[in-house]
């Protein structure tokens, strides 16, 4: 075994994951007989479409299994643009569109284009991980904004004009969130584009939820212009994650760059996983994902009140995704060792707020509704009498 390893200055400045901790944790009670309620992981239940999965088939049958375009399938970028157009009424060129090894592919080809060392992005707090690790991996600086229930969790105009200096880049906001499933208002995204726009930056906006929100249609951040950064996937809505397949809506002087750069990076996505994401489109895989919608909503309007009933907080109704922020301070001090507990004696995998950045991660826990609703209420008597019992 090699000792005094070197380890790069920006391996160590980036943070793990430590819902993994937790997950390979029950997966080991699992593993010895124990029953498990996951509520953890943001991965839906629903197997991808088979319709989907058919086409990917087809593709391994036809021996459509070399490389494609860096930047993607044509065949699949003007499904993409053809989807903007028909669900958005947006005009996209489909030479705008990357296809990527998943949103996480997007999301080191838009930092690596974007982003030199030194060089500042601002993201809320809390927010997705990866965010922040992607702009550590270039050598940029995240810088969080601390943002909560008075904002909907989400950045404001206000908030992003004061947080700007001098070594500012990017501003990236996610909507639907993660981890609070709030979506940014139409208005305050287009005063955040505006205040971007003017002090000589790029707007960068993760829509990987989009498709996934109830009680209104979501938009796109591409109406707003041709200047900003739009990542997208096929995980969520689609329910294609282990296929890992994604895309970015890039502007278009972009696009020449992104192309090197994903040629020397990735080579290209998965042959089979574009193929396949072309049928994602489909009449009859349209019809399917909103039956799905509708269960999410239904998952939703079950565990908010269930859990507010139990003591969590929950100042904001999510508006989109599948996850509920709670507020666990009435309950406890610390949300980790309490998440680490609920899993140990209760049975109830869910994920720490210390995953999502620095903004009172002690007082909180997101809980994803991507099992079904038995489950979930299994889950809450679960919890229930976890409480009685302490």
């Amino acid at each position: 075994m090699l000792e005094n390893i070197k380890l790069s200055d920006r391996v160590n400045k980036i943070q793990p994951f430590y819902v993994m901790e937790l997950l390979a944790r029950a997966r080991q009670l699992e593993a010895g007989g124990r029953s498990i309620v996951h509520m953890e992981i943001g991965e839906p239940d629903f197997p991808t479409p088979e319709p989907v999965v058919l086409a990917g088939r087809a593709a391994l049958d036809q021996g459509l299994t070399r490389y494609l375009p860096a930047t993607g399938l044509p065949e699949l970028k003007m499904r993409i643009a053809a989807y903007y157009s028909s669900r958005y009424g947006l005009a996209l060129d489909p030479a705008r569109v990357i296809v990527t090894p998943g949103s996480s592919g997007a999301l080191q080809l838009v930092m690596s284009v974007l982003i030199d060392p030194g060089d500042s992005v601002l993201i809320s707090d809390p927010g997705y991980p990866c965010n922040r690790n992607f702009v550590e991996l270039v050598g940029g600086v995240p810088k969080s904004i601390p943002v909560g229930p008075d904002t909907g969790y989400q950045l404001t105009s206000e908030l992003v004009a004061e947080a700007w200096t001098q070594d500012t880049s990017a501003v990236m906001v996610a909507t639907p969130s993660n981890p609070t499933g709030t979506v940014l208002d139409a208005a305050e995204l287009a005063a955040i584009h505006a205040v971007v726009r003017e002090r000589g930056g790029v707007l960068i906006v993760d829509e990987i939820y989009q498709g996934l929100t109830y009680g209104k249609e979501g938009g796109t951040a591409l109406a707003l212009g041709d200047d900003l950064f739009v990542i997208n996937s096929f995980s969520k809505y689609f329910g294609m994650t282990g296929w890992r397949v994604g895309w970015m809506v890039s502007p278009e002087a972009y696009v020449p760059a992104i192309d090197r750069l994903a040629q020397n990076i990735f080579i290209s996505t998965s042959s089979l996983a574009q193929y396949a994401a072309i049928e994602a489109f489909s009449v009859e895989c349209s019809s399917l994902l909103e039956t799905r919608r509708a269960a999410f909503k239904e998952r939703r309007d079950y565990l908010l009140p269930a859990l507010a009933g139990l003591g969590f907080n929950i100042p904001c109704v999510p508006q989109g995704a599948f996850y509920l922020y709670t507020d666990c301070s009435e309950l406890c001090n610390d949300s980790f060792r309490f998440s680490r507990d609920l899993l140990e004696i209760a049975g109830v995998a869910t994920t720490p707020g210390k995953d999502f950045g620095n903004n009172q991660p002690e007082r909180h826990i997101r809980f994803a509704y991507t099992t079904e609703i038995p489950k979930l209420k299994e889950g809450v008597v679960r919890i229930a009498d976890f409480l009685r019992k302490r």
